[in-house]
């Protein structure tokens, strides 16, 4: 006689689907968490840290230094060499962003945690999924010999 053997019962799929939770949308959570100053800083952060703000920044220093150094003297209004006038508002520009710059950061970085986060969420979930349809088929594959073993007890006899 064969020996019970313990078969572990996996879980269903009504099991499965209430033991989760449903798959969150981080980024719009995200999005929804900020206040109109945040969502400025990000934006702000966004569009400074781009090639065409860098284009538009280095386009206007060489117009500026080119007008102040080749304009007639008259016309001038921040004279070669010593642009003070220049240095003081690319400092001042420098100043500003750099404070905003760092909070955008910051900003993107507790969304880039909280998006790990929902991934590591939905991995776990795959993982206890995976686990049972492996359960699944292990319980298939001992029905499966059982069977096996019981055709191969009743054949011999027939013959």
């Amino acid at each position: 006689m064969e020996t019970p053997q313990t078969i572990h019962t996996p879980l269903t799929l009504e099991e499965l689907k209430k033991r989760h939770k449903a798959v969150r949308n981080i980024n719009i959570e995200h999005r929804e968490k900020l206040s109109m100053l945040e969502k400025w800083a990000v934006w702000i952060t966004e569009k400074v840290g781009t090639m065409g703000f860098f284009l538009i920044i280095f386009t206007w220093t060489i117009l500026w230094l080119a007008w102040n150094m080749f304009a007639p003297v008259a016309i001038r209004f921040d004279p070669y060499p010593a642009f003070v006038l220049w240095l003081f508002i690319s400092n001042m520009i420098q100043i500003f962003l750099m404070p905003l710059i760092m909070v955008g950061q910051n900003l993107q970085g507790r969304h880039s945690e909280a998006r790990a986060e929902a991934d590591f969420d939905v991995n776990t979930k795959a993982e206890e999924e995976i686990e049972t349809i492996l359960q699944h088929l292990e319980n298939q594959n001992e029905l499966i010999l059982k069977i096996l073993n019981q055709l191969n007890k009743v054949a011999p006899g027939e013959k």
